[in-house]
């Protein structure tokens, strides 16, 4: 088990071997429902108002649950379902799955190629597996605590950079209307991030920053507030990549903190000294 979320408490203990079955089928079920998703890209979906991008941002999200909701019912009846992809917080007691059906949802409907769908299996508030679909690319992303992280199939790894001033780093916008607080926190890391990294990336989703974490194609992803839908999924992959999860202040990570970070052990600690400022 990877030693940075065993003391943050992201991570599960050593999985029983049903659960790679349950991964293997729930990568089938996150396949499955990305190919409805692939079906309604094309065009931009033109809104003139809130309320018509909600719709539209719902219907995404309606079509997908239709094809994902019933295949992971099935894998696991007992579990229950987040209903509320921006909640964040300890969840009750059992097994839940923590269902994105269309993150990057706003890049959809842009026309924009950065979204997915994922699907986390937590049990006891400690996330078990992971899978994550690109359906433009067709790739899959899964993680099983305890057992690694892996790119169909193929092991992933964090990158093995040592020097903030030679990396690349990105952070995201966790959702609209955002705290003022918040906002402005985010525009005074980003600055101290500019000063102190190679390059900085800003865009959504965070779940797409953090699987080039888990990758070695970027060094560290940090963002202020967030929800479970968007960083427990990466949160698990990164960890079983060897990566280190914690708060921008260094401290063990819940789905409950005000912030996140994500960053390959060698830039870690100096990521926490630029947001710590």
């Amino acid at each position: 088990m990877p030693e940075s979320l065993r003391t943050t408490g992201v991570t599960a203990t050593a999985s029983p071997a049903s659960d790679a079955d349950l991964l293997a089928q729930t990568a089938l079920a996150v396949r499955a429902a990305g190919s409805v998703l692939r079906e309604r890209f094309g065009d931009v979906v033109r809104h003139e108002t809130r309320d018509g991008l909600m719709s539209a941002l719902a219907a995404n999200d309606d079509a997908v649950l239709d094809v994902l909701r019933p295949r992971l019912t099935l894998l696991r009846p007992d579990a229950r379902v987040v209903e509320d992809e921006l909640a964040g917080g300890a969840l009750p007691p059992g097994e839940w799955w923590v269902l994105d059906p269309a993150e990057g949802n706003v890049n959809h409907l842009h026309a924009l190629p950065e979204w997915a769908v994922t699907a986390t299996l937590v049990r006891d508030n400690r996330p078990v597996l992971t899978a994550v679909h690109l359906p433009l690319t067709g790739e899959t992303y899964t993680a099983l605590a305890g057992a690694g992280a892996h790119l169909d199939g193929r092991p992933l790894h964090v990158s093995p950079t040592t020097d903030l001033g030679l990396s690349l780093v990105a952070t995201s916008q966790a959702r609209p209307d955002e705290d003022e607080k918040v906002v402005r926190r985010v525009g005074s890391s980003i600055t101290a991030m500019l000063l102190d990294a190679l390059v900085v990336r800003t865009s959504v989703p965070a779940t797409l920053h953090l699987l080039n974490v888990a990758a070695g194609r970027i060094d560290a992803f940090w963002q202020f507030a967030g929800a479970r839908a968007d960083l427990l999924p990466g949160a698990l992959l990164v960890a079983e990549a060897g990566g280190r999860i914690s708060d921008a202040e260094g401290r063990s990570w819940t789905p409950g903190s005000e912030s996140f970070l994500a960053a390959a052990p060698g830039v870690h600690t100096a990521a926490v000294t630029t947001l710590s400022r």
